[in-house]
């Protein structure tokens, strides 16, 4: 691996380190190199960290496809889980027993690939791929001009409503292709009656939710790339935390109570009936429909859009290679037929997500009929565009040790504007030296 090396902290990564570097190999040593060499089989280890029961099997069934056509080249499905896999990935690498094809997200693989340890996939993309997969997502992927992974699934913000508080308000439930910022308010006043909330939204982890709705009003948070990355936080950036804070405290339209919760730890409220609305992950759809209870008229409502329309963070799930797979080709050739339109429908209509490419969510609406929140999901994927924050070196750091609890604290309401804007630009000047 030469002096190519990712920064590690703390003595338990440390030792971690050392116990991996006498793993070996994550490749077939059997392999050969670069996986040409007289039509030898290999074995392609390949890193999933699917959770969902219904995505297990999907990946599963792609994996056993390819298999069937590729008998030499073989892929070894190894599950694994989100849970710490960013330290787990710093220690494979460092002890080269990466796996082969490796699957993770966009804001977290950054890292990986400035440090070399990515394959550059552009030559790699099949045209048909490249142009039904939008720009925006594509840039999510992208570092130094080189496609360092594959997008396949996505999300967004997204709100759903008890129809029937929402008819019994009287407001007008909005329709089309966007609901802006203002209708979202009023419909929470509205709602917000004898007991009743107009809004539960679970915002114990904030920081994701604000980013990827600051777009929407024009909100970037960075400028630049990298180290030289420069943070600002001005009115686009604040006019989402803003919006809760005036609901919570001068319309008292949201439930104090979510905002520190989880946003599956929300969605009781609104089973309850104790709030007409709650503001989720897309891929909760499938969970509502599962778990709402009997006689919930539950429906999605068009997408959120401030001054810059509907505009949200891509931050897709990605299948990446490992630059130093002696099949890196073949593995390169695998997560291309992964990311397929087929296969990716099936996988996003299995875990409930996006998938990057137009035609695979064309496929999903053609399944689905666009009932059970399907229409407005796809509405809003419309949106999706390449973050600014995806290419900054420190910017998980960030998140997790300076963001995530400032923004707790504004909605808590123990900082104003003034105390959230000073925190999170000092910080981020902390951290990134």
């Amino acid at each position: 691996m030469g002096t190519r090396r990712l920064a590690l902290a703390g003595a338990a990564l440390t030792a971690a380190l050392l116990a991996a570097c006498s793993q070996g190999s994550a490749t077939n040593p059997d392999a050969g190199s670069g996986g040409t060499g007289g039509g030898a089989s290999v074995t392609l280890k390949f890193q999933s960290l699917q959770d969902q029961p219904a995505a297990v099997e999907a990946v599963k069934g792609i994996v056993d496809s390819w298999n069937s056509a590729h008998p030499e080249a073989k892929v070894e499905l190894i599950q694994a889980g989100w849970d710490g896999i960013y330290d787990k990935l710093v220690t494979q690498f460092n002890g080269n027993a990466a796996p082969d094809i490796i699957h993770y997200e966009a804001a977290s693989i950054v890292p990986f690939a400035r440090d070399g340890y990515l394959a550059d996939l552009t030559s790699k993309v099949p045209a048909d791929l490249k142009s039904d997969i939008s720009d925006g997502i594509w840039k999510s992927v992208t570092v130094d001009n080189k496609v360092i992974a594959m997008p396949t699934e996505l999300q967004t913000y997204v709100v759903f409503a008890n129809k029937k508080l929402l008819e019994a308000s009287g407001a007008t439930i909005p329709t089309g292709d966007s609901m802006t910022l203002e209708q979202f308010r009023a419909l929470a006043k509205a709602t917000t009656k004898d007991g009743q909330f107009g809004l539960a939204w679970g915002l114990k982890s904030p920081t994701a939710t604000f980013m990827s709705l600051a777009l929407t009003s024009g909100g970037t948070f960075f400028t630049g790339t990298g180290k030289e990355a420069k943070i600002n936080v001005g009115a686009g950036e604040l006019a989402v935390p803003k919006l809760v804070k005036d609901m919570a405290y001068t319309d008292k339209s949201i439930d104090p109570v979510s905002l520190t919760q989880s946003g599956s730890q929300a969605l009781a409220s609104f089973y309850a009936g104790k709030a007409a609305m709650t503001v989720q992950g897309s891929f909760q759809a499938a969970n509502i429909k599962k778990d709402a209870p009997a006689g919930l008229d539950w429906v999605e409502l068009p997408p959120l859009a401030g001054s810059q329309g509907t505009a949200q963070a891509a931050n897709p799930q990605t299948l990446s290679v490992n630059a130093d797979s002696p099949n890196a080709d073949k593995a390169a050739e695998f997560v291309a037929y992964f990311a397929n339109a087929e296969n990716t429908a099936k996988l996003n209509q299995a875990d409930a997500l996006i998938p990057a490419s137009k035609k695979a969510q064309d496929l999903i609406l053609s399944s689905t009929g666009g009932k059970d929140g399907w229409d407005m999901t796809m509405k809003s994927a419309q949106g999706l565009t390449g973050a600014p924050f995806l290419a900054v070196d420190a910017y998980t750091q960030w998140k997790d040790t300076i963001a995530t609890p400032s923004f707790q604290k504004y909605l808590a309401n123990q900082i104003d504007d003034a105390g959230l804007t000073q925190a999170l630009t000092e910080g981020f000047t902390q951290v990134n030296r």
